[in-house]
């Protein structure tokens, strides 16, 4: 029973697209800063047509948002700004869904430290998220992000 199952799993062409680069993150531009400033990182998404994903503001609780995290680092998060959704109609929900489809940012705004360590260093973080089409949704999945920083004298 157990052997059907992961078969089953293992040769449905849709799950494996979900593991085949349906959505894609480009590795974003070093930050280059300096000590108890702002600065700003964008982050490119490119979903592969035919496929979307919840907004960070689903339209049911019960919905998987996408989302970003940073790991903690030299850098603070002062806000992460989502782009505007869509609200989307599919046959299988009675209302509109909030949605990403195609290419889009999501920026993330960092405070800078005084007292922050000069030189160059990386900030970790993940985007999450869960892939669906027109017919089906597949498990979500995290992506790992790393954003390079330089961080200078004045």
């Amino acid at each position: 029973m157990m052997l059907v199952a992961l078969a089953t799993v293992l040769f449905v062409p849709g799950l494996w697209a979900q593991f085949g680069g349906i959505l894609s993150v480009a590795p974003p531009l070093t930050v280059k800063t300096a000590r108890d400033t702002v600065v700003t990182s964008k982050l490119a998404i490119q979903l592969r047509n035919g496929y979307h994903v919840n907004s960070n503001t689903p339209a049911d609780e019960y919905l998987i948002p996408l989302s970003l995290t940073w790991n903690p680092s030299a850098l603070r998060v002062r806000e992460i700004v989502y782009p505007k959704p869509k609200m989307e109609s599919y046959s299988f929900s009675k209302k509109p869904l909030s949605v990403y489809t195609g290419d889009f940012e999501i920026v993330t705004r960092f405070a800078v430290p005084a007292d922050a360590p000069l030189g160059s260093s990386t900030v970790t973080g993940r985007v999450r998220y869960q892939a669906c089409t027109n017919s089906a949704c597949y498990p979500p999945k995290t992506v790992e992000v790393t954003l390079p920083v330089d961080i200078q004298a004045h």
